[in-house]
């Protein structure tokens, strides 16, 4: 039991242990790149390894392959970038201006979606950079210094230069195998001018819009050269201020992320939006010449029409107060006109039927008959036949008189009449419309029922006291055979009211 148990404890330990060599490798700080390089020129060990702008190591050491090339041993130190594949890709680039040196590596290409992967490097078995992972030439590279450019412009290295280009033809005779390995050596530059060259291909037509709207745009540019410049100072202002708040700047850029994600959604409804408003929009600019001339001629209309808004704003200020002042009278035409209701509704109905049946024109042709009627006709002309009546209905009056009544009361004997009978209220002659005797109520300040009796609207007095009214004295009354004059009539009114009282009921054919 115990041996099988110590058994066990081996294999696990081997197992562990086979487990922890095999990652060993890609542990961080132990994985290293051995990157052969035609020329590592002012490369120095220490200096930063990037892959996508991101620090993942440094360079440890520096060394010489047989075939006289650059052997640049890349530590890889940050976990997650230990995984350089068969199409990896390493390029020396400048840090600074004053010289340093960084490699910028690509330890795979990007690769359609679902695609396998390339295969890793391949590891070192022995020899020099056992155990590291060997990137070849053909997959490194490092561009031609911008100062070694510049100094092709300068003397004496313009003539040297000068010298080379007249000799070059004879220094390449018989040096074919060394032309053609430069060539080779150059081959990442140029490859990578294939790709600018082909999206400039493709971009061919944007590029001749580019020349073209840009000869437009710096003709204005050319005539505004004062603003231009004066531009470039405030951007000069404005980015210093901008560099005093970095901070908050890049608080604000920290929490772009966020902001945009928030605001997809709102974007993607105003995309909605204006696909839905372009044929709006596309009417709205066919019509832009007419809108464009309208409010041109607004302009002269708004000043045309400022003194009548100034007159409107004095009127204003007179008629306020005499609108405010109004309102009783208002409310009363708005009770006479919800008491009118039925009256209304039956004059409508009175004047659809005479419409519809032709009473007007038969008014008319009464008229016209009756008038040819009553007038005569001789040599001298027309005539009108009519006699005059002189008594005491002949003159107008506001007043009721015993001797001339335009209504007769119930009891109605001549005898009662000359003695000054109690006379009958209009909105109480039980002979009329109910419309009309609550019109007649109304205005006499009552308030009637369809009973007959009419209430005081403003001191709410009993029917009984409202509805008789006072009868007259017996000692003003005029005899019958001596006409009474209208204008000074001998006894109050029979209701109680004062004469507007007596001349409603004359109008409405009330107790008078």
């Amino acid at each position: 039991m115990k041996r099988l148990l110590a058994i066990a404890c081996v294999l696990v330990a081997a197992t562990a242990l086979e487990v922890f060599a095999t990652g060993a490798g890609h542990d961080g700080g132990n994985y290293r790149v051995r990157a052969i390089f035609m020329n590592a020129f002012s490369v120095i060990p220490g200096e930063d390894v990037k892959i996508a702008g991101v620090k993942v190591g440094k360079i440890e050491s520096l060394d010489v392959t047989p075939d006289h090339k650059a052997a640049v041993v890349l530590r890889i130190d940050r976990a997650g970038f230990d995984d350089f594949r068969a199409d990896a890709q390493c390029t020396i680039r400048p840090q600074s201006l004053i010289g340093e040196k960084f490699v910028e590596c690509t330890p795979t290409q990007p690769r359609p979606e679902n695609a396998q992967p390339p295969a890793p490097l391949r590891k070192i078995q022995r020899g020099a950079g056992k155990g590291q992972y060997l990137l070849p030439v053909s997959q490194t590279a490092k561009p031609v210094d911008l100062d070694l450019l510049n100094n092709t412009l300068r003397l004496p290295y313009r003539e040297r230069l000068a010298i080379i280009l007249n000799e070059l033809g004879t220094g390449l005779a018989g040096r074919g195998g060394d032309l053609r390995q430069a060539v080779t050596n150059a081959d990442p530059a140029l490859k990578e001018t294939d790709k600018v060259l082909a999206i400039l291909s493709e971009q061919n037509r944007v590029l001749s819009d580019l020349a073209r709207n840009g000869d437009t745009i710096l003709a204005p540019l050319a005539r505004d050269r004062a603003k231009v410049a004066d531009f470039v100072t405030q951007a000069n202002v404005t980015a210093q201020a901008t560099a005093e708040r970095s901070d908050p700047l890049e608080q604000n850029i920290a929490k772009l992320p966020a902001f945009l994600r928030e605001l997809k959604p709102t974007m993607e409804r105003l995309g909605g939006l204006s696909d839905q408003m372009t044929p709006v929009l596309a009417d709205l600019g066919a019509q832009a010449p007419a809108i464009n001339r309208f409010i041109k001629e607004l302009g002269p209309f708004s000043q045309a029409g400022i003194p009548a808004l100034q007159s409107l704003g004095a009127a204003a200020d007179v008629g306020g107060p005499a609108l405010t002042k109004s309102k009783p009278i208002i409310t009363d035409v708005g009770r006479l006109a919800s008491t009118s209701k039925p009256l209304t509704n039956n004059l409508a109905s009175l004047l659809t039927s005479l419409k519809d049946t032709g009473g007007i024109e038969r008014l008319m042709d009464y008229l016209f008959y009756q008038v040819a009627a009553i007038n005569g006709f001789d040599a001298d002309g027309h005539y009108l036949r009519a006699g005059l009546i002189l008594n005491a209905c002949s003159q107008y009056a506001i007043a009721a008189s015993p001797d001339c009544l335009a209504t007769f009361p119930n009891s109605g004997s001549a005898s009662a009449r000359a003695a000054g009978a109690t006379l009958v209220p209009g909105y109480a002659d039980t002979r009329r419309s109910d419309s009309l005797r609550q019109l007649d109520a109304f205005f006499h300040g009552k308030k009637l029922d369809l009973g007959g009796d009419a209430q005081s609207s403003a001191t709410g007095a009993a029917p009984s006291q409202q509805s008789a009214p006072a009868a007259a004295p017996a000692q003003q009354a005029a005899p019958a055979q001596q006409p009474v004059p209208a204008a000074a009539p001998t006894q109050p009114a029979a209701s109680g009211d004062d004469p507007s009282s007596a001349l409603l009921d004359y109008l409405l054919g009330g107790g008078g």
